[in-house]
């Protein structure tokens, strides 16, 4: 009986591939949000406070103006999700940081985002453990600041 050695796919086929994965959970993210009262970007704010984040931070995450961010801060504050701190090291700059509900809202749209969770469970253990240890990999290269072209 004879083996086939599935095809290497290219680079362009593996980027389409994880651009529509992505496409689909972050459909799946913004659904989850909007059941819980928030938009997509309110939403995605909240995943990234894992800390204390400067304002201009969140921007660049988000990819918008430092402008932008404040509204959104705004909203979110007025909701009791996320609170402004002085930074202790520079007092004129403000650091967003979530509040226990804000960490508990993001917790609950994480969990019920079903196609996603769907998805993953047609994986077994060792597909699962494989498929984390490969975006683990991949994750630094993706978090580095695209204009950046310092070599690390």
């Amino acid at each position: 009986m004879s083996t086939t050695v599935p095809r290497t796919p290219t680079k362009l086929e593996l980027l389409e591939l994880l651009a529509k994965i992505g496409t689909a959970q972050w459909r799946d993210f913004a659904a989850a949000a909007a059941e819980r009262g928030l938009t997509s970007t309110q939403a995605k704010v909240l995943a990234q406070l894992n800390g204390p984040l400067p304002m201009r931070g969140l921007a660049t995450l988000l990819v918008c103006d430092a402008s932008n961010v404040t509204g959104i801060v705004d909203r979110l504050e007025a909701r009791g999700l996320v609170r402004r701190e002085p930074d202790p090291a520079d007092r004129r700059v403000k650091n967003v940081v979530a509040t226990d509900e804000g960490r508990e809202i993001i917790r609950q749209v994480r969990e019920e985002m079903q196609a996603t969770h769907g998805a993953l469970d047609a994986l077994d253990p060792e597909e699962s453990a494989t498929l984390y240890a490969l975006l683990d990999r991949l994750r630094p290269g993706l978090e580095k600041n695209p204009r950046d072209t310092r070599k690390a």
